[in-house]
């Protein structure tokens, strides 16, 4: 635009007319109108003298007509038109906050400017957004959960074209990985959810006295029966971690997975102790090692994990654990803060009757039993004052525990969601690659056989 000579405000000025192009749109305001907000973009152009303190303010300008021309959005211009004839914002509801607020701090109006019938409903949308962008926040650094899942589990199915009987192996890891993923796929699951049920029995069942056996030396050994079934759920378990490892398209990944990591936990104990015994002998005849050895004996407990694998459900769990670090942080400290105030009541009103809280540290057992409203009933106050306590006690483990619930349980429908998204992108991205073999199959069919595509439209 050509730029006409500027006229200069007159200080004593009258109520002239003020046009303002706003990406197309139109509107006038009065000068005296404008003067009302000194402070604001267009209340700045009053005391505008050079070219270049307007250009400062607006895009272009054309003085002759005094028109300010500015690049912004229209629409939002018609809440700040409003707002210098009435004073007052307003704000839609379809209207999303952040840009109406990035819009009003460019016209230099301030947000206390909002009606009361819409500052609480605009600061309310604001502040729900934030801590809805928190907890997106708290998601991001998860591998199970992250909104770029899919693509990596494209990036790895892709990268079994690049080795050796690459179909193959990538259908075989797909049976392995995903229960959902073909009736194989369904078996293999349900093999492997019979062998980990079939080993936590057999240990629970060896702990039972009327189950164990005893040689001549009195040493108790593994029922012949039960020590079977734990050669076979281990040999299982072993083909099961090893398949894995050997399919893998990306072997980096695979030990940083945790699942993975539990199958090998789950395996190691057998053999670290079988390896023991062979070399040294029975664990009664070790002394401290032979401890060591009962614990990595224990360990075969862990193996309950493995289910993990096989329902959506628990892997939801863990993830919702690991990304509700903040929320369990805030229930820990308010139970640890409420367990010292009603430890110390408690050891105030019951120090003298000799039932059992006799120290600060030894009352913190009776305050975190009835916090979390377990109350074993081992050590219970018998006075007034130390009842009292117990009842704010039990109340505030209430409220307390109460508190955190709702957040963890709306991460866990999150997690939920998005793994059955995942479940079901494995099984669609397999069917369309399938679909698309299949397609370059008949084309290349039909080209070298044009004489049977003819016969078949015919």
């Amino acid at each position: 635009m050509v730029h006409e000579a500027l006229i200069f405000w007159d200080p004593d000025f009258e109520d002239h007319l003020i046009n303002i192009n706003v990406g197309g749109l139109k509107r006038s305001l009065s000068s005296n109108t404008l003067s009302r907000f000194p402070n604001t973009r267009l209340g700045r152009l009053l005391s505008c003298h050079t070219e270049e303190s307007i250009l400062e303010i607006c895009d272009d300008y054309d003085m002759t007509a005094r028109e300010f021309y500015f690049d912004r959005n229209p629409f939002l211009f018609l809440y700040v038109f409003h707002f210098y004839q009435t004073g007052k914002l307003h704000v839609m509801d379809d209207l999303c906050v952040f840009s109406f607020s990035q819009e009003i701090e460019y016209w230099g109006i301030n947000e206390f400017f909002l009606d009361a019938c819409c500052s609480y409903r605009y600061h309310e949308r604001k502040l729900e957004s934030r801590c809805r962008n928190w907890d997106e926040e708290s998601e991001v650094s998860s591998v199970d959960t992250s909104p770029d899942e899919i693509s990596d589990f494209k990036h790895d199915l892709l990268h079994f074209n690049t080795l050796h009987c690459g179909n193959v192996r990538k259908r075989l890891w797909l049976t392995m990985e995903n229960p959902g993923y073909s009736i194989p796929s369904k078996l293999f699951s349900f093999v492997s959810i019979i062998a980990v049920l079939i080993s936590i029995a057999t240990m629970c069942i060896h702990s039972m006295p009327e189950y164990q056996v005893v040689d001549e030396n009195g040493i108790v050994i593994d029922d012949p029966i039960l020590h079977k079934l734990e050669y076979f759920c281990i040999s299982w378990f072993t083909f099961e971690v090893s398949a894995r490892l050997l399919l893998a398209p990306n072997l980096k990944k695979f030990f940083q997975h945790p699942l993975n990591m539990i199958d090998i936990v789950s395996v190691l104990p057998f053999y670290f102790t079988l390896l023991v015994e062979v070399t040294k002998g029975r664990d009664t005849e070790l002394g401290n090692l032979g401890k060591v050895v009962q614990v990595f004996r224990l360990m075969r407990i862990f193996r309950v994990l493995k289910l993990a694998r096989h329902s959506t459900g628990l892997r939801s769990l863990g993830a919702t654990l690991k990304h509700s670090y903040r929320e369990v942080g805030i229930l820990l400290l308010y139970l640890a803060v409420g367990v010292c105030v009603f430890s110390g009541m408690a050891y105030t009103a019951e120090k003298e009757e000799d039932v059992g809280f006799d120290t600060i540290p030894a009352c913190w057992w009776w305050g975190t039993v009835s916090m979390t409203t377990v109350g074993y009933g081992d050590v219970v106050p018998v006075t007034v004052l130390g009842k009292l306590a117990a009842s704010g006690c039990i109340l505030g483990g209430i409220l307390v525990v109460a508190l955190p619930i709702t957040l963890i349980f709306n991460k866990f429908s999150d997690f939920y969601r998005k793994q059955k998204a995942l479940e079901a992108a494995v099984r669609n991205s397999d069917r369309k690659g399938f679909q698309e073999e299949n397609g370059d199959d008949s084309q290349s069919q039909e080209s070298q056989d044009p004489d049977a595509a003819l016969r078949e439209m015919l």
